[in-house]
This record gives structure tokens, C-alpha cells and sequence, in this order.
């Protein structure tokens, strides 16, 4: 079965909870979970907040295709109380976001979903903890390991 490596982040409301709950909701509803790195709190990225968000990432498989995958994280969102997604860029406080990350090796654009995830090598928020669970994954495009990645945004960042 695929490897998926997801993200989630929570900046609303008890963010723990919210996450624990996006977890048990993606290992009944996606795949079963493989690895969940450490919580982490860091500050909005791409937009002012006075709340900051917890983030983690997780590996599972599934046998659901990547679109399918997306239809239920987005159900899962729902359920926890998200009212909107970010558009164009604009970003905004939400009690959880669900971003799919890798799907295996698949390279993948389509109007509804673009894997690998395309801003992920600019989120430090998202490569520290993916490099905590998975430091070797090589980037399908980039053809570099997580932690390469990671290292090289710390670098860029300091």
C-alpha cells in the first residue's frame, strides 16, 4: 500500500485535542497511522495572528487514491470546525488544516491537488517534523532527502 505523509497544524481552540482528534479521525477514515512526530509550536506562516499554531506530521498508508485521500481530510477539517479554506494565498486562525504532503513518489497536478506539496521546502513548520519521522525520504521532484531539505531552510533562515 501507498505511504502518505500528511501535515497538520491547529491555531484555534484546544489545539492538542484538535489534533489527537484529526489523528484518530485519519487512522479510521484514511489508513492506519505508522508514525507521529513530536508537537511543535511555531508562529502563523504567511499571515498575522496573535495565536500561534501547533504543528505535527504524520506517515500511514492507505488504499485510498490521493484525491480520495483529500476528499476526507477536507470531511475530517469539517468535523473539527473549520468554516474555509485558504485561497490564493490568504491565509487565516483555523482549528485544524490537513495538508497532504507525499503520496509515495507521485508527482501529481491537477486542478484539485498538486503533489508533492508545493510550498513545503518553505515551511520550516512542516519540514522539522517530517524530518523527525521520515529524514530520508527522498523529494520525487528534488531528488534530496527530508533532512537535506531541512537543513538547507534552516541555513537559509538564519
Amino acid at each position: 500500500m501507498p505511504q502518505l505523509y500528511l501535515s497538520l497544524g491547529s491555531n484555534e481552540g484546544d489545539r492538542e485535542a484538535l489534533l489527537h482528534q484529526a489523528i484518530d479521525a485519519i487512522d479510521h477514515l484514511i489508513g492506519p497511522v505508522g508514525g507521529i512526530a513530536t508537537f511543535i509550536e511555531t508562529e502563523p506562516w504567511g499571515f498575522e495572528s496573535l495565536h500561534p499554531f501547533l504543528n505535527t506530521a504524520l506517515v500511514l498508508t492507505t488504499s485510498l487514491s490521493p484525491l480520495e485521500v483529500l476528499d476526507r481530510t477536507q470531511e475530517i477539517e469539517r468535523q473539527l470546525g473549520r468554516q474555509r479554506k485558504s485561497v490564493s494565498g490568504h491565509y487565516h486562525d483555523r482549528p485544524i488544516d490537513i495538508d497532504l504532503l507525499f503520496y509515495d513518489d507521485l508527482i501529481l497536478e491537477s486542478e484539485r491537488l498538486t503533489l508533492p506539496h508545493p510550498l513545503l521546502t518553505e515551511r520550516l513548520f512542516v519540514l522539522e517534523p517530517l524530518c523527525e519521522i521520515a529524514p530520508e525520504f527522498i523529494h520525487p521532484l528534488l531528488g534530496r532527502s527530508i533532512e537535506e531539505l531541512y537543513t538547507e531552510l534552516c541555513s537559509r533562515l538564519s
